[in-house]
């Protein structure tokens, strides 16, 4: 699965990761590590900790809206965590009713001034 309109530039400093981040994986992909291009040794999220970002990967806007409600009380902890999304865009050829309008309006709606969206081709 590659990013689309990958430029070069690393996909953990396009996503903002920092050594010191925090991060929450959802339904990542097998090889996210590799597509990473690092393991994050230490900074993946565990319970009962706070999140500075969250990389979401859905195939649908059911599975999307379910974890965004689950995400509600990490964000009201953390009025500055960043949400990744990331879906197939229509090219993989894979069948979702997701898009980056669906996900947007989501924000719009729901006052999420920092969520961040992303296709991905298988």
């Amino acid at each position: 699965m590659a990013l689309a309109g990958y430029s070069g530039t690393s996909l953990i400093k396009k996503l903002g990761i920092q050594n010191d981040t925090k991060v929450l994986l959802l339904h990542a992909p097998d090889n996210y590590f590799e597509l990473l291009g690092t393991i994050l040794t230490g900074q993946l999220y565990k319970k009962k900790e706070v999140p500075g970002l969250v990389h979401l990967f859905v195939t649908s806007n059911r599975i999307f809206e379910k974890e965004m409600r689950k995400l509600t009380p990490l964000i009201a902890q953390n009025p500055d965590i960043i949400i990744w999304v990331s879906w197939y865009k229509k090219a993989a050829g894979k069948v979702t009713d997701i898009t980056e309008t669906t996900i947007r309006n989501y924000a719009l709606n729901n006052n999420l001034v920092d969520i961040k969206v992303c296709a991905v081709s298988d």
